[in-house]
């Protein structure tokens, strides 16, 4: 378990569930894989307006690449900068591609009855900060892995970071930031034993040393 650093205290993402957090402009956010192959869905919401918020498609237009790198910036429905990828321990293999998963999914496996899911996480998280979604939008789906084959195709895979990898990310402006630690656990997105693990976050007003 990541231990807490002189700039910023270590947040739990409980395994399963989702939290939302305060970000301030200029502040940095730390997403910690802490166990390793544990993808974290992440959202991002201006803290004025939550109706405008971190868009994946928009995104995609503006890197001109499905997987954020170094120094690559997201953007939001109203194509302005909301966070900036600055430090990645974990590999470099996110997806911008799929969708959070939802009740509908999961009967689409095959489950039967309640099981958790990001987007009823999204709403919990916000609704502890007095805040309700005005959609799921498709989140930055961090450490996931969803390779794109040559003829357009998509696959499955376990995650490649490893335990105590991570991502930083510098707030463009002042933000609500969700994560859901995906639930997961039919298909092997959370590495091939297909167990949901708790992650870690901290925020830090420059770019953290871990």
């Amino acid at each position: 378990m990541p231990t807490n650093a002189s700039n910023g205290q270590v947040h739990v993402i409980p395994a399963r569930k989702g939290v939302a957090t305060r970000v301030a402009q200029g502040q940095v956010i730390t997403v910690i894989n802490t166990h390793g192959t544990q993808v974290v869905d992440t959202w991002a919401f201006c803290a004025d307006d939550i109706a405008e918020f971190m868009s994946m498609e928009h995104s995609r237009g503006a890197m001109l690449k499905v997987n954020p790198k170094n120094g690559d910036t997201l953007c939001s429905n109203r194509r302005r900068p909301m966070l900036t990828l600055i430090q990645d321990t974990s590999g470099g293999v996110h997806d911008t591609l799929i969708a959070a998963c939802d009740r509908y999914r999961y009967q689409q496996l095959g489950h039967v009855g309640h099981h958790d899911n990001c987007t009823d996480n999204l709403a919990t998280a916000l609704g502890t900060v007095g805040l309700t979604p005005p959609e799921t939008p498709s989140p930055l789906n961090l450490f996931m892995n969803i390779p794109v084959g040559e003829d357009g195709s998509v696959t499955f895979e376990a995650p490649v970071a490893g335990p105590g990898s991570y991502v930083s990310m510098c707030a463009e402006m002042d933000l609500i930031v969700a994560f859901s630690a995906c639930p997961q656990d039919l298909i092997p997105v959370n590495g091939q034993g297909c167990v949901p693990t708790e992650a870690h976050y901290r925020i830090d007003a420059k770019a953290p040393r871990l």
